[in-house]
C-alpha cells in the first residue's frame, strides 16, 4: 500500500466522543489534508478549534440532516453496549439501523470514503447480536460501493475510557497475558490501542488499498508506518 497526494477536504465524524472517536478527532485536526471537520453529536457541544463544525443531530430523524452529511470522507465510530442500551430495539437501532442509514445518505451525497469501526469476528450469520449486526453493516457497506471503503476490525481496545467496563478490563488483562502466544492467524486477537486504530483510519482515504477489511493485526502493522 502506498500514499498519494490529497487535496484539502471535509471529514464527517459520527461518534467523536468515544474511545476511538476522541483520538480520531485529534488526528484529523493535525492532518494537513482537512480544512473542515464536521462532528455530528446528540447533545450540544462546543469546540475552540477553527477546523471543527459541531452539528447537533436527532438520530431518529436522519433524513432531515441529509443536507449536512456532505463532505469527502465519513468516519463512523458509534457503538453501544447492552448495559447502555438494554432495550433490544434501541440496541438494534444503534448497532444496525443508524449506521446503515447514515451510510446510505453518505453514498447518495457522493461521499468518497466511508471508514467504519466494526469488530473482530464480525459475521452477518453469527448467533450473537453484536457480531451479527456488525457483520450485517459490513455487508451493506460493501453493496453501496463507496469509491473507498475501510472496515476496521479491532480486537480488545486499550486506552482511557470515560466509563469503566470491569469485564472488558479483565478481558484485556487476560489477553495481554496470552498475547505472546497469539501468533499466525491468532495475531488478530491481540489487544490494540484505540489511538492506533484512529491513526490508521485517518490514513485510509489517502491509501491505495488492495482490500477493505482490516483485522486488528493489519491495523497494528499499518499504525507503525
Amino acid at each position: 500500500m502506498s500514499l498519494y497526494f490529497s487535496y484539502m477536504k471535509t471529514a464527517l465524524v459520527f461518534g467523536s466522543s468515544g474511545l476511538i472517536g476522541s483520538h480520531l478527532v485529534k488526528f484529523l485536526i493535525q492532518s494537513v489534508n482537512y480544512n473542515k471537520i464536521k462532528l455530528f453529536v446528540r447533545s450540544p457541544s462546543i469546540s475552540t478549534n477553527n477546523k471543527i463544525e459541531i452539528i447537533q443531530i436527532d438520530f431518529n430523524n436522519l433524513n432531515e440532516y441529509s443536507n449536512e452529511i456532505i463532505g469527502d470522507d465519513c468516519y463512523y465510530c458509534i457503538g453501544t453496549t447492552k448495559k447502555n442500551s438494554p432495550n433490544k430495539d434501541d440496541y438494534r437501532k444503534v448497532e444496525l439501523d443508524i449506521p446503515k442509514k447514515i451510510a446510505h445518505i453518505a453514498r447518495s451525497n457522493f461521499i468518497k470514503s466511508f471508514i467504519f469501526v466494526s469488530s473482530g469476528f464480525a459475521n452477518p450469520k453469527h448467533s450473537g447480536e453484536y457480531l451479527r449486526y456488525k457483520g450485517l453493516v459490513e455487508e451493506q457497506l460493501k453493496e453501496l460501493n463507496f469509491p473507498k471503503l475501510g472496515i476496521m476490525r479491532p480486537s480488545f481496545l486499550m486506552g482511557e475510557r470515560k466509563e469503566h467496563r470491569i469485564g472488558e478490563k479483565i478481558g484485556i488483562l487476560v489477553f495481554k497475558i496470552f498475547t505472546p502466544f497469539f501468533i499466525g492467524p491468532l495475531r488478530k486477537m491481540r489487544p490494540i490501542y484505540a489511538s492506533n486504530v484512529a491513526k490508521v483510519m485517518v490514513n485510509i482515504p489517502i491509501m491505495k488499498l488492495s482490500k477493505n477489511i482490516f483485522e486488528s493485526d493489519d491495523i497494528e502493522a499499518l499504525s507503525k508506518n
